[in-house]
Order: structure tokens, then C-alpha cells, then sequence
């Protein structure tokens, strides 16, 4: 289907100019990501309905113990109006169901792979055995079969899932291998937040299409030998939630959660609805407290749980949500028609949870990472400490309990995401965070930045990758594996 690594590396110093609305800056020299333009005709902004993804169910429970499957297999979607698109999809759908799971109760996922290629499931943001971490040469090959186990010791949080082969996870992904992942618990369950049909998992990525509604991508479609010159990123020129276009929600004049996640390849996102919104969560979990925000930038990887209240908006009102970080189609993202009144005696109180803080005084070592392009195979790679990826060399061998500042450095904007443990940000360039703390397992990395975080390692031992979420940086060897040990 794709080149390899090293196909793909030998010519790859061709990306040079960035669209503009990726987020990503214009270091000379440096490749940046690559505008697909689609060919397909395209729908008008809102003229598509919202999907919801469908709620997994388990296919037994066992105890204490849910079990699940899902199905990776070809199918036709469609996503946009009168073409039928081929995707790759849990249970074939793009995107894949969402799982619902309590926080303390396990939960077995049997991924069964009907594919014409090699596989990897990822529980992005998921504390998990490494076992079943989805490391990304522990593949399910065609035919193969591969259960995942997830205590989920962890708090409430907007997680997802997706594709995590060494090499190709942009295009598995770009196909449609996502899905969204959502952990709860007894302290969020005592909350008065909106729940039910107001209580929205929004899977936000951008993809671009041929004239006949294939999927775009270098290398797909009878594209080969073009994967060089996306290097630095692929961005698509059509905007999807939860797989559709452009789509509009229509919603009652009450308060309602959107969990945001931001699962395109390389494009980040300044999320903005011309109003307040409230805060309540990050890749983690809850907020100690909630904060007004006027708009929330994601990158990669990124999610973040915000409450709308749409009682501010009178009827016949349409609100839409953009991305301030993009022009034209790009720059929007989703429109709320406001329909109806409807009781609502949801709130956001004023406390959210308890966030413990990390103390970065108490790390027992501080470990450097430096994210950078460089020399790879006679081209031009993405290459952590100088080096590409290898899954046998270990970067770092941190102790079980142990805590651990990491300090991150970029050339160009990276969103580094940690597999195991969640983190909570301690400097930017110096600059000491304050305020509560939060806990994230992605932060975007600017330009020329350096970012310090704080860790602690716990529950399990083995071996874990760090690396960037810019999808077609990580194909491009901009990982490193470490070992708890």
C-alpha cells in the first residue's frame, strides 16, 4: 500500500512550503505540511446532519470484566452527499463506534483484523499494560486476531483510539481507523454537567477527496512515489466531525458538552464559537475548577471538554464553530442551529475535581528530547535526540513510581504525545507555569520551543514509545522507546 520507511526517506527533503492553516511555522529548510486539494464537488457548509457514532455494546460480560470487538474491515462510506467513499473502519464506519467504559471496571477489546494489511490498536490517552499499549511493531496481521486488555485504573477522561502500525499510521488512520474512547466515573457522575443526547463526543479531523469520493493521500489511489513531499505533514481541505462535512447540529436552547478531540493528521485547531465557553476538561480528565475561554487550541492528539450553553442564543440563532487558525472552508468547522426550548437543570459548579500536583522537586532525573528534521538514509527524516526510531534501543529506562521532569525541544511545531502515564506541564521556554494543575498526555510543541513536563510512572512495567502526533512525523521515524523498568 505505502512505501517503507526508507523509500519514502530517500527524497524527502522536498516539502517546503506549509499551508497556512496547519499551525505549523516556516523554519527555512524545514519541510512543512502539504495542502491536498480535492477534486470531488464538495457540499455546501452545514447542509449535512451531525452523525452521532454509535455506543459499542459488549459481546459478554464476565464478572467484573466487559469484553468487546471490533472489526477492522473495508466499506464504502458516505461522506460526502452522492459519492460513495472506500474507508478502512472499526465495524466500518468512519469513524468507529465509541466505547463507553467506568473508570476501576476492565475492559477486554478482541480487535480482529480483516484487512488486506498489518494493524495496531492504540488507546490514546489509556493507562495501560504495555502489553496492550498498542506498541507499533506489535502488529495483528491480515486474518490475525489480538485481544487488549484495559484496567483503566485512571479518572474520568475524553480519550480515543486508533491505528498505530510503525510506518503507516497516517494513512491507516487517514482511512478511517478512529474512534472515540470515553472513561467515567462516580466523581464526574455526581456532577449536574449535561449528559444523554447533550453530552457530545465531536471527532474533528480534515480529509480531502478525489472526483470520484476516493480518499486522498500520497501514495493511495494510484499516487505512488508522492509520499516524499508530505513529510511534513498532510492536510486535507475538507473539514469532518464525526465523519461528515461541514456538518449542523440542531440543539435546544440549554447547555450541552462537546468533547472535542482533534484526530486529523497535522492540522491544529483554534476552536472558536464568537462566544464564551466553558472549560471543563483537557486529555486527562477534569479541571480542579472550571475556566471561560474564548477559543481552545488543539493540536494533533489534542482533546479538551468544553460546556456551551446555547440559552444565550435566542431561536432561529446559528452559531457556528471555527477554526480561527484557518481561512476560507477550512476555517469552519461546524454550525448549531438553536430549534427549540427544552428544561435543563444541568450546571457547572464552581469545583470539578480534585487534580493532584505533580512536584517537579521530587523528579529523580530530568531527561532531554529533541524533536528536529535531519539526515536520514541520504534524505531528510524527523528524528528525536539526532536519531530515527528503532524499536530495540531504549532512550530512557525510568523506574516503576518514580518521578521525572522531561524536557522537550522543537524545530518546528511538534505535538509530542507520552504513551503510559499522563503528565502536567511545568515550563514553557523558561516560564514557569501557574494556576491549577492539569493533566495532559499531548502538548504541542511550537516553533523553536522548549516545554518541561512532569511524570510519574506508574502501575506498569515494560516498554513505551514518546513521540510526535504530527501522524506523518511519526511515520518518518520521530519516535523513541523507552522501558519502565
Amino acid at each position: 500500500m505505502s512505501p517503507t520507511r526508507r523509500d519514502v526517506l530517500r527524497l524527502a527533503g522536498l516539502g517546503a512550503v506549509a499551508a497556512g492553516a496547519s499551525g505549523c511555522g516556516l523554519l527555512a529548510g524545514t519541510p512543512q505540511p502539504q495542502l491536498l486539494v480535492s477534486a470531488a464537488p464538495l457540499p455546501n457548509p452545514y447542509a449535512v446532519p451531525l452523525p452521532v457514532p454509535e455506543v459499542a455494546e459488549p459481546v459478554r460480560n464476565e464478572g467484573a470484566v466487559d469484553y468487546y470487538e471490533l472489526d477492522e474491515r473495508a466499506a464504502e462510506a458516505e461522506i460526502l452527499p452522492g459519492l460513495r467513499t472506500p474507508i478502512w473502519g472499526y465495524g466500518g464506519t468512519f469513524p468507529g463506534p465509541t466505547i463507553e467504559a467506568r473508570s476501576g471496571r476492565p475492559i477486554v477489546v478482541k480487535l480482529v483484523n480483516r484487512l488486506g494489511e498489518p494493524t495496531v490498536l492504540h488507546l490514546h490517552g489509556g493507562h495501560t499494560p504495555a502489553e496492550s499499549d498498542g506498541h507499533p511493531t506489535d502488529l495483528v496481521a491480515p486474518g490475525a486476531a489480538r485481544e487488549y486488555a484495559f484496567p483503566l485504573r485512571q479518572r474520568a477522561a475524553t480519550l480515543w483510539y486508533h491505528d498505530h502500525r510503525m510506518d503507516h499510521t497516517g494513512p491507516q488512520v487517514w482511512r478511517g481507523l478512529a474512534g472515540m474512547f470515553l472513561v467515567r466515573d462516580e466523581e464526574e457522575a455526581e456532577l449536574p454537567l449535561p449528559t444523554g443526547e447533550r453530552d457530545l463526543p465531536l471527532l474533528i479531523c480534515d480529509r480531502s477527496f478525489a472526483a470520484d469520493g476516493t480518499l486522498l493521500y500520497p501514495g493511495l489511489a494510484g499516487r505512488p512515489g508522492v509520499r516524499e513531499a508530505y513529510m511534513g505533514g498532510v492536510l486535507g481541505d475538507v473539514i469532518l466531525v464525526n465523519g461528515a462535512p461541514w456538518p449542523e447540529l440542531r440543539v435546544a436552547r440549554a447547555r450541552y458538552r462537546l468533547r472535542l478531540c482533534n484526530a486529523s493528521n497535522a492540522r491544529a485547531y483554534e476552536l472558536a464559537t464568537g462566544g464564551p465557553m466553558i472549560q471543563i476538561g483537557t486529555d486527562g480528565g477534569l479541571l480542579a475548577a472550571p475556566r471561560t475561554v474564548e477559543r481552545i487550541r488543539l493540536a494533533p492528539g489534542e482533546r479538551a471538554d468544553v460546556v456551551v450553553d446555547f440559552s444565550a442564543y435566542a431561536l432561529g440563532r446559528r452559531v457556528e464553530l471555527r477554526n480561527l487558525a484557518a481561512e476560507g472552508a477550512q476555517g469552519r468547522v461546524m454550525r448549531f442551529a438553536v430549534d427549540r426550548e427544552e428544561a435543563d437543570d444541568s450546571a457547572v459548579p464552581g469545583r470539578l475535581s480534585t487534580v493532584e500536583a505533580l512536584d517537579p522537586g521530587k523528579a529523580v532525573v530530568t531527561r532531554d528530547f529533541e524533536f528536529s528534521s535531519g539526515g536520514l538514509h541520504g534524505g531528510t527524516g524527523w528524528l528525536i535526540n539526532g536519531r530515527p526510531f528503532e524499536p530495540g534501543r531504549m532512550e530512557a529506562r525510568p523506574k516503576l513510581g518514580d518521578v521525572e521532569v522531561w524536557r522537550l525541544t522543537s524545530d518546528v511545531a511538534h505535538p509530542v504525545h507520552l504513551h503510559l502515564d499522563q503528565f502536567q506541564v511545568v515550563s514553557v521556554n523558561g516560564e514557569r507555569r501557574t494556576g491549577p494543575p492539569e493533566w495532559k498526555d499531548t502538548v504541542e510543541l511550537r516553533d523553536a520551543q522548549t516545554v518541561e513536563i512532569v511524570t510519574r510512572f506508574t502501575d506498569y512495567r515494560g516498554r513505551y514509545v514518546l513521540h510526535c502526533h504530527n501522524l506523518e512525523h511519526e511515520d518518518m521515524a520521530m519516535m523513541a522507546a523507552f522501558e519502565v523498568v
